[in-house]
């Protein structure tokens, strides 16, 4: 068995769950929020066996997917009443950053 740990952007989180659902794969989410641009994040936590890791993760890679967004960075310290215009910069958010890690199963007590 495998623990799937795959923290998304929002944005993507209603279709990668409907595909793992439909595929018969169970999920737990948490939502997250942090990182460069303190954008909201799903975390999920998903459970297979070994044979079903290469389909969950062609599901992600087809759900999650990278897009471009202008941001404006923080403008630097200056003198009181001086101003600085920020120029927006483009970074590249979304995608998906997945761990895989062996899970123990635990037999009944």
């Amino acid at each position: 068995m495998k623990l799937m740990i795959a923290v998304i952007q929002r944005q993507d989180e209603s279709a990668l769950t409907r595909a793992l659902v439909s595929h018969h794969v169970g999920i737990t989410r948490v939502s997250s929020k942090g990182g460069f641009l303190r954008e909201g994040n799903v975390t999920l936590f998903i459970v297979v066996p070994d044979h079903r890791v290469d389909d969950v993760m062609q599901d992600i890679r087809k759900h999650c997917y990278t897009r471009t967004k202008f941001v404006a960075p923080l403008p630097p310290v200056a003198e009181s009443g001086e101003f600085y215009p920020s120029t927006p910069i483009e970074v590249q958010v979304g995608g998906a950053t997945v761990f895989v890690v062996d899970a123990a199963v635990l037999g009944r007590a």
